[in-house]
């Protein structure tokens, strides 16, 4: 697999884009609420800004992608992407970077990243044959993990340090990187072929949606997935109000612990290569949900003046980044095991639409009850609500996948 050029060259743009996004995702929080002094309820909106493409577009995107080439797309997004904050830098350099300014951002990146995050998981099956697919589902999720790393604490350092327009500029500078790396794919992508004339956009959003109601493992998938973004937008909202307020955390602290979740997250991508064959799929990923998930139930219990605050939550954020690691690679390779190449864009896109279009809301209501309830309060909420996610996969069939997942793959519409 890693002698595959065109392979290396996608796993590099990947890791680039991965650092440009999570730079972003923690810049334009942290710049609103270090800088701008906005409130719970601002902070929210802003989030909900972001995140609300991908309850408009996934859909589309998948029945987009599916019909064009994977790598064009992510040179594209990622371009848009980096013009999207090198504007934002731009403005702030002028003076003009404010509150409207950083919705403009969020909601190009957040749109923008839906056709990526689409299109990339399209690729990997174009470029790989099956048997290599957990691996290299690994590989890239790794590449996620180096991101996860490198980027909040990078965001969190430039804001503190520096201004939010030299953070800006950075994801801007790793996304063109992308742009340069996946531009060098030289395989042509074999694009499935429809007799006649190509079906209209809505018919195939409607074979997508229809294709994973269809399957009970892809519809848990997407229940669960509702449930755990849900929660975990409305966890992160309090979270990043209740680390500076609460606790005093400065900006580069902040973003040190929030990068305690990429080595996790590295560690949990390794294990993902081997647990599932060991123990089995299901167990993994029940496990692994469990863990990740009720972790988040420990932070409330924090205190500012406690020695033991910071280090305790780069624990609980190892331990959610090792589960979610596992949870997001397993996950992959059961959804990328059970579709169809042509319906691969519109599976993934449909199980975006279900699961990450219920985040704007969690961020609203996260908001709400952190204005209301105080910061405390709302992050115990939150954070509870966020163990439905593994009840739901512990009663469902995923709990019951063994180690080999060749065995259950259906045809399109079908249910092993």
């Amino acid at each position: 697999m890693w002698r595959d050029r065109d392979f290396r060259r996608l796993w590099m743009g990947q890791t680039a884009s991965q650092l440009g996004e999570h730079t972003s995702l923690v810049v334009l929080p942290l710049f609103a609420v270090l800088t701008l002094g906005v409130g719970a309820g601002q902070l929210g909106v802003l989030r909900a800004v972001g995140q609300t493409p991908v309850l408009l577009l996934s859909l589309f995107a998948g029945a987009w992608v599916d019909g064009r080439r994977a790598r064009t797309v992510m040179v594209l997004t990622d371009a848009g992407r980096a013009l999207a904050l090198a504007a934002a830098a731009l403005s702030g350099l002028l003076g003009l970077l404010g509150l409207p300014t950083l919705y403009m951002a969020a909601f190009t990146v957040g749109a923008l990243s839906v056709f990526f995050d689409v299109a990339y998981q399209a690729s990997l099956v174009r470029l790989l044959e099956r048997d290599q697919l957990v691996r290299g589902n690994s590989a890239l999720e790794g590449s996620r993990s180096a991101a996860q790393i490198g980027g909040p604490a990078l965001g969190g350092a430039l804001v503190s340090l520096l201004s939010a327009p030299v953070a800006a500029a950075s994801g801007a500078l790793f996304f063109v990187c992308s742009v340069l790396s996946v531009g060098r794919i030289r395989r042509t992508e074999s694009l499935p072929q429809s007799p006649g004339r190509p079906p209209r956009v809505w018919h195939r959003v409607h074979e997508g949606l229809r294709f994973v109601a269809g399957d009970a493992r892809l519809r848990t998938v997407c229940l669960a997935s509702a449930a755990f973004q849900f929660s975990l937008a409305a966890v992160t909202t309090v979270y990043l109000l209740f680390l500076p307020r609460e606790l005093h955390l400065s900006g580069t602290v902040v973003g040190l612990t929030l990068a305690a979740t990429g080595p996790g997250a590295l560690l949990g991508s390794l294990l993902a290569a081997r647990l599932p064959r060991r123990f089995g799929h299901g167990v993994v990923l029940v496990s692994a949900a469990v863990a990740a998930d009720g972790v988040f139930l420990c932070v409330p219990t924090l205190h500012a003046s406690s020695a033991v605050t910071v280090p305790a939550l780069l624990a609980v954020n190892v331990v959610f980044g090792t589960g979610g690691q596992l949870v997001n690679v397993t996950v992959m390779a059961i959804r990328q095991a059970v579709t169809p190449d042509g319906m691969q864009g519109r599976a993934a896109a449909t199980i975006m639409f279900v699961g990450m279009g219920s985040a704007p809301l969690g961020s609203l209501l996260g908001g709400h009850l952190a204005q209301e309830w105080g910061l405390r309060t709302g992050l115990l909420a939150t954070a509870a609500g966020m163990m439905l996610s593994p009840v739901l996969m512990a009663v469902s069939p995923l709990a019951r996948l063994g180690r080999v997942l060749a065995a259950v793959r259906p045809g399109p519409g079908k249910e092993a």
